[in-house]
């Protein structure tokens, strides 16, 4: 069934991916359908669906639906193999209901997408320690938002609880409180409200503590595999792990895929989109991309125009000219962007001064 000499006409093979089966089709140049044949998602079935594909000809490139979800190790292997896998959106709403849904239908409109080349997207190759950082990072933020969730509920406990027990916690820090609570007795009984409210405060600030101990060991993970992977990013002011990991998580393993610096800012929604008609010429903010790195350049932001003499220069500067703070917000990370993908291609980078123009706005 394999062939391993790749002789023939090229060909261009399309992938709809699911949980456990992908759907595989092959086009020739022209666009015409050669086959298709649904394959398992197992390690066994990637490789049957790789040499199946090759049956048909010379393999040119392989477009593969949800490469960051169930095509993510499909990728891999093709990669590994050396194909050129192009990442493709899943059509629209208006484009199944005009053409159907199905799984041959998905799989050859993902081949004849690249092969008109309106997919072009080099997917992320999830195979160094960038993934890591990006999994490991997935559990912290888990944490984080139980260790948030717990104190809010405390606090609500707290409003309704019975006054001896408030006066006791009364003007206690939040490292004190929920010492003091995690200490708490509430006895056998509960069948009364304050033995009760208790044993309830007790649980949660018990889980507040075992969230604590978790992010704290998940960030001495964390740290080293950030500053392996990207060292030039963490000697950026205002980067710190935090920021560093989400920046590079959003990037990936290849952030050479990203060809310049603008094509980094659009994913990560801080590139001004032209908003002009007629003889209004504008630009409207870019609410598109990546949130959570829009929300890791915010907050590089913030610290340097709370600590960076030139950044504080700057905004003053911008500011006389007229540009309200969300303005002056918004060129500023279009600037860390630049200097964040200059850090992560390894390409010189370049601090704001007071003479350096500003993006549109």
């Amino acid at each position: 069934m394999t062939s391993r000499t790749h002789d023939g006409p090229e060909i261009i093979g399309g992938v709809d991916t699911h949980g456990l089966t992908h759907h595989a089709a092959v086009i020739d140049s022209l666009g015409r359908h050669l086959a298709d044949r649904e394959f398992p998602a197992t390690v066994r079935g990637y490789r049957d669906l790789l040499d199946w594909m090759r049956v048909h000809g010379t393999l040119a490139a392989v477009g593969v639906e949800g490469t960051g979800a169930y095509g993510a190790e499909l990728a891999r292997v093709l990669a590994a193999a050396q194909v050129t896998v192009v990442d493709v959106d899943r059509p629209d709403r208006r484009t199944r209901r005009r053409k159907g849904k199905s799984d041959p239908v998905d799989a050859y409109a993902a081949a004849t997408a690249v092969a008109s080349g309106r997919a072009t997207g080099i997917p992320k190759s999830r195979d160094g320690v960038v993934e890591a950082v990006r999994v490991l990072r997935v559990a912290r933020r888990s944490a984080v938002k139980t260790r948030t969730q717990t104190m809010n509920q405390i606090r609500n406990l707290l409003i309704s609880a019975p006054a001896m027990l408030r006066e006791q916690v009364a003007g206690l820090d939040r490292a004190a409180l929920i010492r003091v609570l995690a200490r708490l007795r509430p006895g056998d009984d509960l069948s009364r409200p304050l033995p009760a409210t208790r044993a309830a405060l007790r649980r949660l600030a018990r889980r507040h503590q075992a969230m604590d101990a978790e992010i704290t060991e998940l960030d001495t993970e964390i740290g080293p595999l950030v500053a392996q992977a990207a060292p030039a990013l963490l000697e950026m002011f205002g980067v710190g792990p935090e920021t560093a990991g989400q920046l590079l998580a959003s990037a990936g393993d290849n952030p050479e895929r990203m060809r310049s610096e603008g094509a980094f800012a659009h994913p990560a929604g801080v590139a001004p989109i032209p908003a002009s008609s007629g003889r209004t010429h504008r630009h409207r903010l870019n609410r598109g991309g990546d949130r959570t790195a829009n929300n890791a350049l915010h907050t590089i932001v913030l610290v340097r125009m709370r600590y960076d003499e030139r950044t504080r220069t700057y905004v003053e500067r911008r500011t006389e000219e007229g540009l309200s703070k969300k303005d002056i917000m918004r060129c500023l990370k279009r600037f860390v962007a630049r200097e964040v993908y200059r850090a992560l291609t390894g390409t010189p980078t370049k601090r704001i001064t007071q003479t350096d123009p500003a993006p549109a706005a």
